[in-house]
């Protein structure tokens, strides 16, 4: 049981470290969002682009996982654990797919993560709409 604790826990450890890269990422991309052009199509775009890494990252994540539960046999092929993972990461929880007893736990604890990767990407958003913004007031446009 400890065994299976600490993979889970370095799960996570991993799952947040791809998180945080990929929220740096973007910081980088646009640390120039001062200088940003306020126009309605223009942050319609930023945003758009904003929420398909977004996506993009949380995909990777669901993929870590569901690799783990395929290298472990823990469903049948990688189709099944992709499907699994998503459901689980996403908290959709369908139910007919389930990991064997000794791995059940993992469920939850995906569960848990993802719920915890989608509040910080949605705090990032919000952080992002916030600069915006003020950017928009800035330059008197609303």
């Amino acid at each position: 049981m400890v065994a299976k604790f600490l993979i889970a826990s370095c799960l996570v450890a991993t799952t947040v470290a791809i998180h945080v890269a990929g929220l740096v990422v973007t910081v980088k991309a646009w640390r120039s969002i001062a200088r940003l052009d306020v126009r309605l199509w223009a942050i319609n775009w930023l945003l758009v682009r904003f929420a398909w890494w977004l996506i993009v990252v949380h995909l990777f994540e669901i993929a870590v996982w569901a690799l783990f539960f395929w290298w472990q046999n823990c469903l049948p092929d990688i189709e099944s654990s992709l499907y699994f993972s998503g459901a689980t990461y996403t908290t959709l929880g369908y139910g007919d797919l389930v990991l064997p007893k000794e791995w059940r736990l993992f469920g939850p604890v995906e569960g848990l993560t993802g719920i915890l990767m989608c509040g910080l990407s949605i705090g990032f958003f919000v952080a992002v709409v916030s600069r915006l913004y003020v950017v928009a007031t800035k330059t008197g446009e609303r």
